[in-house]
């Protein structure tokens, strides 16, 4: 019989990420589990003994320092070893980013298995969740706060199977993607965008042209000016605050580099788009949707 310390927490439905499990366990020999499926991400870690997980028909022998992950709706078998029976942590969590952030650690129904060496970490991190079991915003902030800390662990261990080059490529341009689109707004450059992503700044060039036909200089510009398109439709918004609100700090810059895009100065593209409004609109419309466009070319690759 399996000897487990387990706890389940509460719905927290339209979260980022949220624990909705976890627990640890020292199981009997041949103790198994399924084929079943679960309804939340469920990762399993082992401290220490071996067993077997079964997934998509193959079979994946696991000893200490491995662990699997289970996506909803799998269909999955895992079971003890007979002579040195297994004892794991688990963590189960949902949220509208958690398949995002269990893609971009590097699993998938190809690759569902991980190695880390960090076990004295992990199990701390699910015993602290354990330990913050109750009802009550403090103890739910922090749960899901060791969730990340528990996710960014496991990520730093590389997947068994390595991914395909030119998924992990594609991977790159997404984050980068990501980052510039979260932080337009601030003074960022392209070497914070590379080192965020961890390449030098030479490949991200690369695979920019190569996924967008531009540059990472030119999308963050273009990026930038296509939401200063967007808010000189306000027209109490000053110029200078949308200069500012899209990372120029010198309003000079900004109305050189938006006269260079649109062949037009900030203040007279407004005056011009006003003039009409549903020609604004049409055209807005258009530059939006061809902007998205490209951008979207990233997501045509499937599941990293």
């Amino acid at each position: 019989m399996e000897k487990a310390y387990k706890l389940a927490f509460g719905n927290e439905e339209g979260r980022d990420l949220y624990v909705t499990c976890c627990g640890c366990s020292q199981t009997e020999p041949l103790h198994s589990f399924g084929p079943a499926l679960k309804p939340h991400y469920l990762i399993h870690y082992v401290l220490s003994g071996k067993g077997i997980f079964k997934l998509e028909g193959k079979e994946y022998p696991l000893e200490a320092g491995y662990g699997f992950v289970i996506e909803p709706g799998q269909l999955s078998f895992y079971q003890a070893d007979e002579k040195e029976p297994w004892t794991y942590i688990w963590v189960g969590f949902l949220g509208t980013r958690a398949k995002e952030y269990v893609n971009n650690m590097g699993t998938s129904v190809r690759h569902p298995v991980f190695r880390s060496e960090n076990s004295d970490e992990l199990y701390e991190i699910v015993r602290d969740m354990m330990d913050h079991n109750t009802f009550g915003v403090a103890n739910e902030l922090r749960r899901n706060g060791l969730l990340q800390i528990f996710l960014s662990v496991v990520a730093q261990g590389a997947p068994v199977t390595r991914q395909e080059e030119g998924d992990k490529a594609n991977q790159y341009v997404r984050r980068a993607v990501e980052f510039i689109s979260r932080n337009f707004c601030n003074p960022v450059k392209v070497t914070d965008v590379a080192d965020y992503v961890c390449i030098n700044r030479s490949y991200l060039y690369t695979l920019f042209e190569k996924s967008l036909g531009m540059s990472p200089q030119q999308f963050l510009t273009t990026y930038r000016l296509t939401k200063a398109a967007e808010m000189l439709m306000i027209p109490d918004l000053p110029v200078e605050s949308i200069a500012l609100s899209c990372g120029y700090q010198d309003p000079l810059t900004f109305t050189k580099a938006f006269r260079q895009m649109k062949g037009i100065s900030p203040s007279g593209y407004r005056k011009q788009m006003m003039q009409d409004e549903n020609r604004a609109n049409r055209e807005q419309l258009k530059q939006v949707e061809a902007f998205i466009a490209r951008v979207g070319r990233l997501d045509t690759g499937g599941e990293p």
